[in-house]
């Protein structure tokens, strides 16, 4: 059982993500946790980890959490053993096979003998069989990277599992297991997913918005029907609450004419009728007074009525505000941009790819790269980009203007806040309240701009490399998309499509979303094997 009460917990900068919160989960529960990007899904995960620390409340949880988190970029150095938190326990077992049966060694082992045969079956399962323990996790895909991860589940055997996107990166075979650990396990599960297949296996959907959690007893199909219902339901009651304000206004406007005229009318029979001009004073006093109480009484429904309505509308989910506006390409479209003539690279004296490869990128192409998980395909864009030579072959680039955006999202400088990262890419030097205008067309508010990028969830990253582009205010000739849509919300991947959609210049894409990729108008691939 897992508890969380009364938390509260800040950013570094302060800033208060949730306060007072509360959930329950019941043993062998499978929940899927949604929310918009920068809600603080990623964050719970890790405090109920304990790799974060609340500000104040408890958290009561029976067994130690297992996370398989987000992002992998921070155990690039580490061996994949290291990685699983086995290294220790193979070397001691290895050590007292070979006769040092020291104390030390036993207490470390804690009897586990089965450890290394757990590991070993575990990336059979997973489909990497050909890994080695020792082998650095910097080596690997993002998909073998997510791989790792959940064999560990299986090496481990945790109670509480908590999958942070797990099915990002992973191809369709690696899905497919993903799924059937899901429905078939007996753990207790949280998941962070927009991955609406995977969401449709679950039966109950928890929303986090603005520090909330309100639970949904059903699938995602089950919570989308809901929130329709929801948000129908809150447009009529903005629409009536807008109408009471018109009247309102109206009303208000009507009763002051009125009250006008009796007081001009009642001025016209005290002058005619003689009355001392002490007593016209008072009485007019009286009448300036009985209009502005009348006034006040009105104001104050009309304010009334408006916090309502701002209350209603900030509940309404966030509109479409983000567009990109790409400048078209400078580049004539059918330019050959890239040429690769019998190309192969090498890993451990071994080609990457059973046969050499021959292709060319010309402007304005949309081009996929297909694979299973581990096939090249990062190795591939780095050759297209110029960071990295082939082995085998040759190759001819046409100089260009690229973007990639690679999984980890390396465009983004973690020590930078969310202000000065954007002011990286103002080439056009424009004002600081014009590149404040763009980080809030793309929903970072005046909140964001000192936030530092560490903090940032993927998604909120995936954001703000697309308005660091606008203000670099180029159209790039190339954009390179690793696995654009594993970290953004649903809102966000529609968001993204369009943006993409603008785009005229040359597309290269990996992404096992096909949703995404028929979306985006992918006209020619390369299969790598």
């Amino acid at each position: 059982m897992l508890i969380l009460q009364n938390i509260s917990y800040s950013h570094p900068n302060k800033s208060l993500l949730f306060d007072n919160f509360n959930l329950k989960v019941n043993i062998n529960e499978k929940i899927a946790l949604i929310g918009n990007n920068g809600s603080g899904k990623s964050t719970l995960l890790k405090l109920i980890s304990k790799e974060f620390q609340p500000l104040h409340g408890q958290i009561i949880v029976n067994s130690k959490p297992y996370l398989i988190p987000q992002i992998f970029g921070q155990f690039n150095h580490l061996t994949i053993k290291k990685a699983l938190n086995v290294e220790n326990k193979l070397y001691a077992l290895e050590e007292i096979l070979n006769g040092n049966i020291s104390e030390e060694n036993y207490s470390c082992l804690n009897d586990d003998w089965t450890i290394e045969d757990r590991c070993i079956d575990a990336l059979k399962h997973w489909q990497l069989n050909d890994l080695d323990l020792s082998q650095k996790m910097e080596t690997l895909s993002g998909g073998q990277k997510t791989k790792v991860f959940l064999a560990g589940i299986s090496i481990h055997q945790p109670e509480l599992v908590l999958l942070d996107e797990p099915s990002n990166h992973l191809d369709l075979a690696g899905r497919e297991l993903l799924y059937n650990y899901i429905q078939s396990t007996t753990s207790t599960l949280i998941i962070v997913s927009h991955d609406r297949k995977l969401l449709n296996l679950i039966d109950k959907v928890a929303e986090l918005n603005k520090s909330r959690i309100t639970i949904y007893g059903g699938n995602f199909d089950f919570y989308t029907k809901q929130k329709q219902i929801e948000n129908n339901a809150l447009n009529q009651d903005l629409l009536s609450k807008e109408k009471a304000l018109r009247k309102a206004k109206e009303k208000e406007r009507e009763t002051m004419e009125r009250q006008q005229k009796l007081d001009n009318r009642g001025r016209g029979k005290q002058e005619k009728s003689g009355v001392a001009r002490i007593m016209m004073n008072t009485l007019r006093n009286n009448a300036e007074n009985s209009t502005s109480k009348l006034k006040d009484v009105h104001t104050e429904k009309i304010v009334g009525i408006k916090t309502e309505l701002q209350e209603l509308r900030s509940a309404l989910p966030d509109i479409d505000r983000m567009k990109i506006g790409f400048d078209n390409s400078s580049l004539h479209k059918g330019k050959i941009l890239f040429k690769a003539d019998g190309i192969n690279y090498k890993f451990n004296s071994n080609q990457l790819w059973k046969d050499n490869l021959s292709f060319q990128i010309t402007s304005g192409q949309r081009l996929e790269l297909k694979g299973i998980n581990g096939s090249g395909k990062t190795t591939l864009i780095k050759i297209i980009i110029g960071k990295l030579k082939p082995m085998t072959g040759s190759v001819y680039q046409q100089e260009n203007e690229s973007v990639y955006i690679d999984q980890d999202y390396s465009l983004i400088e973690n020590e930078l806040k969310v202000y000065e990262q954007a002011q990286r890419y103002n080439f056009s030097r424009l004002q600081e309240h014009e590149i404040k205008i763009r980080l809030s067309r793309f929903l970072f508010s005046q909140n964001d701009w000192e936030k530092s990028c560490y903090i940032l969830s993927g998604g909120e990253k995936m954001r703000l490399i697309l308005c660091c582009l606008t203000i670099s205010n180029k159209s790039p000739d190339i954009i390179i998309l690793d696995e654009p849509t594993n970290n953004l919300d649903i809102q966000n991947i529609e968001i993204l499509t369009s943006a993409i959609n603008e785009y005229q210049g040359t597309l290269i894409v990996v992404s096992h979303d096909e949703t995404f990729l028929d979306q985006i108008k992918i006209n020619q691939s390369i299969q790598l094997s």
